[in-house]
């Protein structure tokens, strides 16, 4: 009688962080320096469209909240994306 062997198939659905061993807290850091990089670099170009992207990626980076511990990264970036947002939008009043 021969024996089957059951072969173990990975789902390709499997999240990553599973597989690698990552937390998420490298993400959220991720997502915080790429705010605040827009917000940066919205200063000199763009800021009508990078100001808000970085308001957006600086929140999503606190965890869609005000209260707790925050990163410095994340700050930053809603704090200049909202400054680059303002003036852009004066800018364009004129």
């Amino acid at each position: 009688m021969a024996t089957r062997t059951r072969s173990r198939i990975r789902s390709p659905f499997s999240s990553r962080s599973s597989r690698s061993g990552r937390s998420g807290r490298s993400d959220i850091g991720t997502i915080a320096v790429v705010g605040a990089v827009c917000a940066i670099v919205g200063f000199f170009v763009l800021g009508i469209v990078l100001g808000p992207l970085a308001i957006i990626f600086g929140w999503l980076a606190m965890g869609r909240s005000w209260r707790g511990a925050k990163s410095i990264p994340a700050v930053v970036a809603v704090v200049l994306g909202a400054f680059d947002t303002i003036v852009a939008l004066l800018w364009l009043a004129q």
